[in-house]
């Protein structure tokens, strides 16, 4: 099996432009989101899909492979699809290039849930929420699944919505969506070839696409929290933690 991660990295972010070459503890954004992909064991090939060639420099220099890519992708998943087309991958990882901790392992558990004869289209993954303040955050996705852990819908709403608060225990009854995703190839093709959906286009969230035509996505549990930078106000909290991590 060839698993192929591949982290999409734009320069033209709506709220923080060029982050992924701000930098934080003393390297680069993007940087930190390589050293912590290059642990997983499972990656035949890793790569950075980008759209600007200050990114594709400074990533060459890391020795890795940087791929341009067209500028007007509507998502991620556009823009890694066109950076593995021709490299005969079986599973494609598509790593956040804003969230510098990944949870070590993670993405070895997401290849192995989409691997070839496995039934899932997709898989990601989600962590509970427990946080009351996250609950009313549009910038925190939340998921519900089915009871295989089949997602049943995303959403930057409150799902499920509690109607009679106390009335039942709904401890783990909310999970924030993390924003990794395995893909089987054949169907990253068939997902970027799809239209946008109706509620993809509404939330702003690519995996609806997916949902819309009818992909069987797996959500596997983690307690391991991502933490992404978004805003300048990211840039010192999650400096933070990556301080706290390596001892910094």
């Amino acid at each position: 099996m060839k698993v192929v991660g591949a982290i999409p990295a734009r320069w033209g972010s709506t709220r923080l432009p060029g982050k992924s070459l701000i930098p934080i503890a003393g390297k680069p954004l993007i940087q930190w989101v390589i050293e912590s992909a290059r642990k997983a064991s499972c990656l035949g090939e890793l790569l950075v899909a980008t759209d600007d060639r200050r990114i594709r420099d400074f990533v060459a220099g890391l020795g890795v492979r940087a791929v341009m890519t067209s500028s007007i992708h509507q998502s991620g998943a556009d823009r890694i699809a066109e950076a593995v087309r021709d490299l005969g991958a079986d599973v494609v990882i598509n790593i956040q290039g804003d969230e510098p901790v990944i949870e070590q392992g993670l993405i070895d558990r997401l290849a192995e849930a989409t691997a070839p004869g496995r039934a899932w289209d997709m898989a990601t993954a989600a962590v509970p929420i427990e946080n009351p303040a996250d609950l009313s955050d549009p910038s925190v996705v939340k998921v519900v699944c089915g009871e295989d852990g089949r997602a049943l819908y995303f959403s930057r709403s409150v799902i499920p919505f509690v109607r009679d608060p106390g009335s039942i225990a709904c401890d783990r009854a909310h999970w924030r969506h993390l924003g990794i995703y395995a893909y089987k190839a054949a169907f990253l093709e068939k997902l970027v070839r799809a239209p946008q959906s109706l509620p993809e286009r509404l939330e702003k969230l690519e995996q609806l696409r997916a949902l819309h035509i009818g992909a069987r996505i797996a959500v596997l549990p983690t307690h391991e929290r991502s933490v992404g930078v978004d805003t300048p106000a990211d840039v010192a909290s999650v400096e933070r933690i990556i301080c706290q991590l390596h001892g910094i």
